[in-house]
């Protein structure tokens, strides 16, 4: 097939753009003002019994926040109850718009006292729709946004509603970076509490290997700063826990010197040639140094082409990574080969429109120890030639495995890749179709997996206590100590342990 059929420009560039998923537009937010009520709102518990909110209380929380509180009925309440997955379209009774830690600690403790339910929006990005919930409060931090960079510490402080695409671009300003994720709208918050893979994890390990300390609002409405001297058990606890433990207003993370003029891009061939690509990554992938951040992916592209490629990122000397990348671009017969020295945000941002605000998406991912000849065949063999899906990794291995699996709360430091199904598409009436495709393909390659990456993962049937593992029993602990009553239940949740 000739080269001129598949893009205009270049193939990497067409990825970039339909990967592989249909454009959503973006929502831009207008400042929100308060809501009066007249009446009692109703609501729902964290029991799910339905209760009333009295008018008089809602005044005073009103009066207590710098920010606003919606109701529905609000100008700007459909605006700012929208979360980055259009799957889920959910009605908080309220939503409290909070500017500073002191709004957040009164939103928690007006939430508590009425034991009302409890969603807390950083970026928005839940995969699950966690970041919203129907008839109990959204604690929403979007106004709190925003990095700031010490460069003689090389540290940066994150606000709580920041994006990853802040963070890295504040810390690039001044040579300096540290992990984040892939999808540069991704709010710091989930990402960072969740464990944190990206680009950079082989070099510089997780974001929470990279996390020196955080602000914390929990249960009781108390403000903390936690790092390893101080609350180290519940530092630990937020280092993979999710946001079981509370709301987290600012994150400091650890920066690295970094020239943002990378070796970076994609090799892509047919998939007709997966076989070759994937036995020779079987064989090459476990001799990779640190420096280089490199796994396969494989889709259908909007015009019928199924493709697999590698995206790569080299995160040290560019003679070096040529080096060390020259065996891969011998593979096969690449349609094209789009690795070059270029901006790191140019692959920290291809997927930004692809995975846009709106659509609909549903993913599955399991964690991988080992690459064999089997889990090949299975990736090769479950292959869907279906443009609103699929096929991802998350490289792992370098420094995160070598942090010690008690070390933190995340659980699967001993793994080598992650494995993701993920689909978008805009039409509601596709949802059962697509999601059955998701999870027929996942299906094949369930077996090569052991646990899952809790910011991706969609289904809810797993209480989270087999997938934490080892780590579970002390997690619960800390769960018991910072919230006994399970405020912050919208989540992989850990039950409170006395």
């Amino acid at each position: 097939m000739k080269r001129r059929q598949f893009c205009k420009t270049t193939m990497t560039a067409g990825i970039a753009a339909a990967y592989p998923f249909l454009v959503a537009c973006e929502q831009k937010a207008a400042a929100p003002v308060a809501t009066v009520v007249d009446t009692g709102i109703p609501a729902v518990s964290l029991s799910g019994v339905d209760i009333e909110i009295e008018k008089a209380a809602i005044k005073e929380l009103g009066d207590a926040l710098t920010g606003p509180v919606m109701l529905s009925g609000h100008p700007q309440y459909d605006q700012a109850r929208q979360v980055w997955n259009g799957m889920h379209d959910k009605h908080p009774a309220l939503i409290a718009r909070c500017q500073n830690n002191q709004d957040i600690s009164h939103a928690v403790t007006f939430a508590r006292e009425r034991e009302l339910l409890v969603a807390v929006r950083g970026g928005g990005h839940s995969w699950p729709g966690k970041s919203v919930c129907d008839g109990g409060m959204m604690i929403d931090l979007a106004d709190m946004n925003g990095v700031s960079v010490d460069t003689d510490k090389k540290t940066a402080i994150a606000k709580g509603g920041s994006l990853l695409g802040q963070l890295d671009a504040a810390a690039l300003e001044h040579g300096l970076v540290t992990t984040a994720g892939v999808v540069s709208h991704t709010g710091v918050g989930g990402f960072t509490l969740g464990g944190g893979f990206g680009r950079l994890n082989r070099k510089h390990g997780l974001a929470i290997d990279n996390l020196l300390s955080a602000e914390i609002i929990t249960a009781d409405g108390q403000i903390r700063t936690v790092n390893a001297g101080q609350d180290p058990d519940l530092f630990w606890a937020i280092r993979g826990g999710g946001g079981n433990f509370g709301v987290v207003s600012h994150f400091e993370y650890q920066l690295h010197p970094f020239n943002r003029e990378v070796l970076s891009g994609m090799i892509v061939w047919p998939v007709e040639q997966a076989r070759e690509v994937l036995d020779f990554y079987t064989d090459w992938y476990a001799g990779l140094s640190d420096d280089l951040y490199v796994g396969p992916v494989m889709m259908t592209l909007p015009d019928g082409t199924a493709i697999i490629a590698m995206e790569t990122v080299y995160a040290g000397d560019p003679v070096d990574g040529e080096k060390e990348l020259a065996s891969l671009r011998k593979v096969g017969k690449p349609l094209e080969d789009g690795i070059k020295l270029q901006d790191y945000m140019v692959m920290q941002t291809q997927e930004d429109v692809a995975f846009g605000h709106g659509i609909r998406s549903y993913a599955k991912n399991g964690m991988v120890k080992e690459i064999t000849p089997g889990l090949i065949d299975a990736m090769i063999e479950s292959f869907r030639p279906d443009p609103r899906m699929a096929f991802f990794t998350h490289t792992a291995g370098g420094a995160v495995k070598r942090v010690d699996e008690m070390d933190t709360a995340f659980p699967h430091r001993n793994v080598e890749t992650m494995l993701i199904i993920a689909g978008g598409w805009k039409d509601p009436s596709q949802d059962a179709e697509a999601i059955a495709v998701a999870r027929e393909w996942y299906a094949q390659l369930a077996p090569f997996t052991g646990g899952y990456y809790d910011n991706i993962e969609f289904d809810d049937e797993d209480s989270g206590k087999g997938n934490y593992g080892p780590v579970y029993d002390r997690l619960a602990i800390i769960k018991g100590q910072y919230d006994p009553g399970n405020q912050f239940r919208l989540n992989r949740n850990i039950q409170p342990q006395a």
